[in-house]
C-alpha cells in the first residue's frame, strides 16, 4: 500500500473543472515529481492534497486513512505538509519566529532537529525573513514545513526564480530530506532538476496525467527531452 494514494481526483473552480481524474501513488521514502508547464493544474493538485481546495470527486488517502476534503490543520496533524509556491514566509518576522510558528505545538522543540539540514538558517535566526536571499527564503519555506515532522512533504515549484547554482542546491537539499525518511511529492517546471532526484515522475497537461514512469526512463524519453530538456538527453 502506498503512503499517499490519489484516485480519480477532480477539482473545479466555479463551473470550470481544473483536474480531470488524477491518479498518483507515493511510497514510503520515495520522491515523485509532477512535471508540466504553467497552468496545467500542478498547484491546484497540491492545494487539493493540502485541503485548501475542495475536491469534487475522487479520494485522497494518507497511510490508509481517507483525508479527502479534511480541514488543512487535520491533514497537517496526520503527517502531510506543504511548502507552497512563492515561499509565503512572514517577511517582517525573524527566521526563528517563522520556524516556531511552523512547528505549531512543538514550537522550539523541533528547531535543533531541522536546522542541521539548513546551516545557513542557523546563522540567520535573528534576521528578518524578508531580508534573506531568494534561495535562503526558499530554504526557510521548506524548513518551516519540516517543523511539523511530516511523513509526506509537498514541494510546489521550489526552484522557481532561483539562479542555476541555487537550483542545484535546492534539489540536493530535496535528496537529503528524503534520506531523513520523508516522502516527497514535488511539482516543477524544472524537469532536469526534478528528474535528477526523483524515483518516479509524471507529466501533466490540461489537468490530466499524460505520461508516467520511472524518472530515469522519462529523462531519456524523446517526448520529455524535446518538450522539457531543451532537446538534449538529460545527464
Amino acid at each position: 500500500m502506498a503512503l499517499l494514494e490519489v484516485r480519480d481526483l477532480h477539482v473545479s473552480m466555479g463551473v470550470q473543472e481544473i483536474l480531470h481524474g488524477i491518479d498518483i501513488d507515493l511510497g514510503e521514502g520515495e520522491i515523485v515529481a509532477m512535471l508540466g508547464a504553467n497552468g496545467v493544474g500542478k498547484t491546484t493538485l497540491m492545494r487539493a492534497l493540502s485541503g485548501i481546495y475542495r475536491v469534487r470527486g475522487g479520494t485522497i488517502t494518507l497511510a490508509g486513512e481517507d483525508i479527502t476534503n479534511a480541514p488543512s490543520h487535520t491533514i497537517v496533524a496526520r503527517g502531510l505538509c506543504q511548502a507552497p509556491e512563492g515561499r509565503q514566509i512572514f517577511a517582517t518576522m525573524s527566521v526563528r519566529e517563522n520556524l516556531v510558528l511552523g512547528g505549531g505545538p512543538q514550537g522550539l522543540a523541533r528547531i535543533d532537529e531541522v536546522l542541521p539540514l539548513f546551516p545557513i538558517l542557523g546563522e540567520r535566526m535573528g534576521q528578518a525573513a524578508g531580508s534573506l536571499s531568494g534561495g535562503e527564503q526558499q530554504m526557510l519555506c521548506i524548513a518551516r514545513a519540516l517543523m511539523r515532522s511530516p511523513r509526506v512533504l509537498l514541494l510546489d515549484e521550489p526552484s522557481l526564480g532561483l539562479a542555476p547554482k541555487l537550483v542545484k542546491l535546492i534539489f540536493d537539499l530535496v535528496a537529503r530530506i528524503r534520506e531523513q525518511g520523508v516522502s516527497i511529492l514535488i511539482v516543477e517546471q524544472n524537469a532536469r532538476g526534478a528528474l535528477r532526484v526523483a524515483d518516479r515522475a509524471a507529466v501533466m497537461e490540461g489537468g490530466r496525467v499524460v505520461l508516467a514512469g520511472p524518472a530515469a526512463e522519462l529523462a531519456n524519453d524523446p517526448r520529455i527531452v524535446e518538450a522539457y530538456l531543451g532537446g538534449h538527453v538529460a545527464g
